[in-house]
């Protein structure tokens, strides 16, 4: 359905363990008639729909591919080790990669982690999906070392994880096609970029024009004035003063 009476619409696709969620909120208090799509792509499709046009924009994990897109990066992710509660490092606070040594490290095929030199020993296999390495963790096969909030969307009672100090980062970032810059997507960037609705490089609200006074306002603000002054609002002449021309002579004694 389509015509000048339907709004346009605005799709975004986001990788697992990114929350859109705050921006959502946002959009929708700002733009209420501009419909906000949401839709999860697995983070190695994502800057590949985007370059499709199958999506306006996409919040991914850097490093990308970055032909024919633009990219503003958000926020850095902390990054974790996945192991099972009762596992020697669940006792540290935080761990390094020599401290992973000795263990197997699962590398799943959609990891987004940019290591120069993969920690621990190697897996027989890469598992497909970091969802699938998670249950290797629980069944012992070996630890994982992934961004916290894939830690958290994964998380199992029996698993625990822990920060890994010189592990390499995630990057969460905004991702659109570079050929052009909507008015929709120029409205988005001025939303997680954290732009008041009054920016100008967003959508302005427009200011108030000025009101000319009411004949009621201006006449009590002289009538105001005048009791400050002890006199009328016609001007200085109150009451019992003295007429123009002459003083106010003794009156005549009756005969």
């Amino acid at each position: 359905m389509t015509g000048p009476d339907v709004p346009a619409s605005f799709h975004l696709a986001y990788v697992p363990g990114v929350l859109p969620g705050k921006w959502v909120r946002i959009w929708q208090e700002r733009y209420p008639a501009v419909p906000l799509e949401l839709s999860g792509v697995p983070a190695a499709d994502a800057a590949a729909l985007v370059r499709d046009r199958g999506a306006d924009a996409a919040l991914l994990r850097l490093p990308i591919d970055r032909t024919g897109l633009h990219a503003i990066p958000l926020y850095t992710e902390t990054t974790v080790v996945v192991v099972p509660k009762d596992h020697l490092l669940a006792a540290a606070d935080e761990v390094s990669t020599p401290d992973l040594a000795d263990d197997v490290v699962l590398r799943p095929l959609d990891d987004t982690l940019d290591w120069d030199r993969s920690p621990g020993r190697p897996a027989i296999e890469r598992p497909a999906t970091t969802a699938a390495a998670v249950e290797l963790v629980a069944a012992g096969v070996g630890l994982l070392v992934v961004p916290q909030s894939l830690a958290r969307l994964h998380h199992r009672r029996d698993l625990t994880y822990r920060t890994v100090t010189d592990a390499p980062q995630s990057r969460v970032a905004l991702s659109w096609p570079d050929e052009e810059t909507t008015d929709l997507m120029e409205q988005f960037i001025g939303v997680v970029r954290g732009r008041t609705v009054n920016s100008t490089r967003g959508r302005q609200a427009p200011s108030p024009a000025p009101t000319k006074p009411k004949k009621s306002d201006v006449d009590g603000r002289k009538a105001a004035a005048g009791k400050r002054t002890g006199g009328s609002p016609g001007g200085n002449r109150g009451r019992g003063a003295a007429p123009k021309g002459g003083k106010r002579g003794k009156p005549r004694r009756r005969s």
